[in-house]
């Protein structure tokens, strides 16, 4: 198995984020940096891999091929927000799902902020 480059990384990433049609503005806001951060990233300033360039490629795949089962249940805090407030039930399970599907039109409003 190869592995690619740093640089490698940050062109794919940079190409993801173009095709995304996504602002640097958006991912700053998105990711809880500032705008030059993101630039940094995304031009491959930087040497080695950071935490806010590996959030920003869990971001985009998410973006582009859907959050899995699999990485909820790898999400310590989503599970931990979960449990401190379900009491176990079928039907509060429901209830909560029907609140966390309706966040969605407030998470997406924060992606057309240019």
């Amino acid at each position: 198995m190869q592995i690619k480059s740093y640089k490698l990384l940050v062109d794919d990433l940079s190409r993801q984020v173009r095709g995304a049609q996504f602002s640097q503005e958006q991912l700053a806001l998105v990711m809880q940096v500032s705008q030059s951060q993101i630039s940094r990233v995304l031009s491959g300033k930087g040497k080695r891999r950071t935490k806010l360039f590996d959030g920003l490629c869990i971001y985009m795949h998410n973006q582009i091929k859907g959050v899995t089962i699999h990485a909820v249940q790898e999400s310590t805090e989503m599970l931990e927000a979960i449990a401190s407030i379900w009491d176990g039930s079928t039907e509060q399970a429901q209830s909560i799902a029907i609140a966390i599907r309706g966040l969605k039109p407030l998470c997406n409003a924060s992606e057309r902020v240019k």
